[in-house]
């Protein structure tokens, strides 16, 4: 049984209470003094034992109060609430003495380190702790101020943070926080992704969408590469991230990086990280990347088309078997994570000319999503604007607007090369720069587009009148012509037939029909 006693505190009271204890062959196994209170654990002393007649006994003790029996003692209710307190946190905590020595540790670093119990980890040092000896070395030479840094326990990198622990005006260790790159993953997303709703933040009203949102919600479950296809401005992100909240995955990390943003090498570190002092300015103990931090969730390539042919091949590779090296590092990492890319050039017109990698091409295309531009739907165009022209109006801090009848006739009729993106700063700045209350067509400041060329042959490679006589000579003299206007930008076969997307045999064909001869000089 465990006691707590309610006293008055003066000199020698605690050992008259222990000596009461004694005279009745008590064990007493625990003690806690901490005034009002002593709390004692007499485990000889059973529920069904006389409580009356121990209580009247201390009580004869001068300036005990009261005697009650509790649950568990003070120091040990303590201990329970820091243990399940460490337990509930996901990320490694250990605490050190000030030689260096693990004292205190949860299970998160237990299964960190690959063992069963965290009490395996008493009395380990922190030169056994880390892959680099230094690292622990550091710590305690730096009295565990040492800045946020990476290190690496069992080939896992970890950032890691350190709190020093003073008693008095002396060191008594330190507080050590580990977390893995996929943590630092889970915050981003939560911060730059809070409140996102999936496919319901994609407004539309029109067939065309509600078909697309129907087959990406198919696609989404299937955790295979997914490519989308569409026009700028078209909210390429936004159904990438629908999707990979409709997935397995949806508890996990959602990061972008827009391969047309950043020059090739800052955008291989972005995406792959770096070691440490890989590059005059990198910090000197390395940098996670966007595969590392999403480890589990999905990192999504923006404008891949863009990407150069180096980074091409190297994240072939990543895709191939899950596995990459840093910038500048050795040690090949393996994540699993689900890529979702996206671009508004047209791919295989690329691999043609040689911009783009087939085998990539062929890696990242398993499911595809192609998005219509917005002059296909012109219901989405009304509902848009009016959900763009609410929420400039707040942004503005100006009274609710709406759309004359006419203004959303203007925007229905106007092509949209720019698409939802052009069409939110068009209402963004008819909102703003308006003080009426009603938004009509002069205030939408639309820009004529000039109509795109017709598709099809230039009349310079048809044949004239005169020179044709039947269907078949008209499409002889076009084969002709269109192999000798790209034949000296293509000078063999193959680079031509690939140019025009045609076999090699067909072109060797033609060529020999035609007799054109290979450009001089090539």
């Amino acid at each position: 049984m465990r006691l707590q006693i309610t006293f008055v505190d003066r000199v020698g009271i605690a050992s008259e209470i222990l000596s009461v204890l004694a005279r009745r062959r008590l064990d007493v196994v625990a003690v806690e003094v901490e005034p009002p209170h002593i709390h004692v654990d007499v485990p000889d002393f059973a529920e069904d034992d006389d409580i009356d007649e121990l209580r009247a006994a201390l009580r004869q003790v001068a300036g005990v109060e009261s005697v009650h029996p509790v649950d568990l003692l003070p120091g040990a209710r303590r201990r329970l609430h820091l243990d399940t307190l460490l337990d509930a946190l996901a990320d490694p905590v250990l605490a050190v003495d000030r030689a260096g020595r693990i004292v205190v540790a949860n299970t998160a670093a237990a299964d960190a380190l690959s063992l069963d119990d965290k009490e395996a980890l008493a009395g380990m040092t922190l030169a056994g702790l880390f892959d680099d000896p230094e690292v622990g070395r550091t710590l305690l030479a730096q009295g565990f101020s040492e800045p946020q840094r990476e290190a690496t326990m069992r080939g896992t990198p970890f950032l890691l943070e350190t709190r020093p622990l003073i008693e008095g005006a002396v060191l008594a260790g330190g507080v050590i926080l580990l977390q893995a790159p996929r943590r630092i993953g889970e915050r981003l997303n939560a911060l730059q992704h809070s409140g996102d709703a999936g496919f319901d933040a994609i407004l539309s009203e029109s067939a065309l969408l509600r078909a697309l949102k129907a087959r990406a919600a198919r696609l989404a479950a299937v955790d295979a590469p997914l490519l989308l296809v569409g026009e700028t401005g078209t909210g390429k992100e936004l159904l990438a991230h629908a999707c990979h909240r409709a997935s397995s995955r949806a508890d996990k990390p959602f990061l972008a990086l827009n391969c047309a943003a950043l020059p090739e090498s800052l955008a291989e570190s972005e995406l792959f990280g770096y070691a440490g002092g890989a590059f005059s300015g990198a910090r000197r103990d390395g940098k996670p990347g966007l595969l590392e931090l999403a480890d589990h969730g999905t990192v999504f390539l923006d404008e891949i088309g863009e990407m150069s042919l180096y980074l091409q091949a190297k994240l072939l590779r990543f895709l191939s078997d899950g596995s990459f090296r840093r910038v500048g590092g050795e040690r090949e990492t393996r994540v699993n994570v689900r890529i979702i890319s996206a671009t508004h050039r047209d791919l295989p017109t690329m691999i043609a000319r040689g911009g783009f990698r087939e085998d990539l091409y062929y890696r990242l295309n398993v499911l595809t999503l192609k998005i219509p531009p917005l002059r296909e739907r012109g219901e989405d165009v009304r509902l848009l604007a009016r959900h763009f022209v609410e929420r400039a109006a707040v942004q503005a801090r100006r009274p609710p607007c709406r759309l004359t009848a006419a203004a959303e006739e203007a925007l229905v009729a106007h092509p949209w090369p720019g698409n939802v993106r052009q069409l939110e700063n068009v209402i963004f700045r008819a909102v703003t720069l308006s003080d009426r209350a009603l938004i009509a067509p002069s205030d939408l400041e639309l820009i004529a587009v000039p109509a795109p060329p017709a598709a099809g042959p230039s009349a310079s490679m048809l044949p004239d009148d005169a020179d044709c006589a039947t269907w078949a000579e008209a499409v002889a003299a076009f084969e002709r012509d269109l192999l000798q206007r790209f034949y000296p930008s293509y000078p063999s076969s193959r680079k031509l037939a690939a140019r025009l997307g045609a076999s090699h045999t067909m072109i060797a064909n033609k060529l020999r029909r035609f007799g054109l001869p290979r450009p001089p000089g090539r």
